[in-house]
């Protein structure tokens, strides 16, 4: 891995960054976060009687929305032609919480670790947006990268933590 931060000139201006050299491969990126709730807004959701309707549901959709739209969102990001898009919500009554994975393919010059974690964020947003009016007190965490496969750097994996 670079210390340089690829996204600034030799003079320290931004700069989107030049892919065309790079060689075209396959590129899949997984990313995962959660959102934690109360256990009785974690029970609507879960039996789909919100006054919204089917939160998972509508939030898988965003998911993948915003993975499509993410070069709109992130200043510098390329955007990708993206191949495949798969949003995952597991409920985890124990917890309380709901965790969002979401695996984002293309096969370009740059990878799709900007989809992917835009994605699992806008997920999660939207069953915050969803059932705020019952429970204000929702958090967001541990949003990360899991895994990326492609290009020069090849195959990552997150630490298991």
């Amino acid at each position: 891995m670079s210390d340089a931060l690829t996204h600034f000139d030799r003079d320290g201006k931004a700069h989107m960054v030049d892919v065309g050299g790079k060689a075209e491969t396959r590129r899949i990126a997984r990313a995962a976060g959660y959102i934690s709730m109360r256990p009785e807004t974690l029970a609507m959701v879960e039996a789909g009687d919100t006054r919204k309707g089917d939160v998972i549901g509508i939030a898988r959709i965003a998911a993948i929305q915003a993975a499509k739209r993410t070069s709109e969102l992130i200043p510098l990001c390329h955007p990708l032609p993206l191949t495949r898009v798969a949003a995952e919500f597991d409920i985890d009554r124990g917890a309380s919480r709901i965790r969002c994975v979401v695996t984002a393919e293309t096969f370009g010059r740059t990878g799709v670790e900007m989809e992917a974690l835009t994605a699992v964020q806008i997920g999660l947003l939207t069953i915050y947006d969803m059932c705020k009016a019952i429970d204000r007190g929702m958090t967001i965490g541990d949003v990360r990268l899991l895994e990326k496969l492609g290009g020069k750097s090849g195959h990552w994996v997150a630490d298991a933590n």
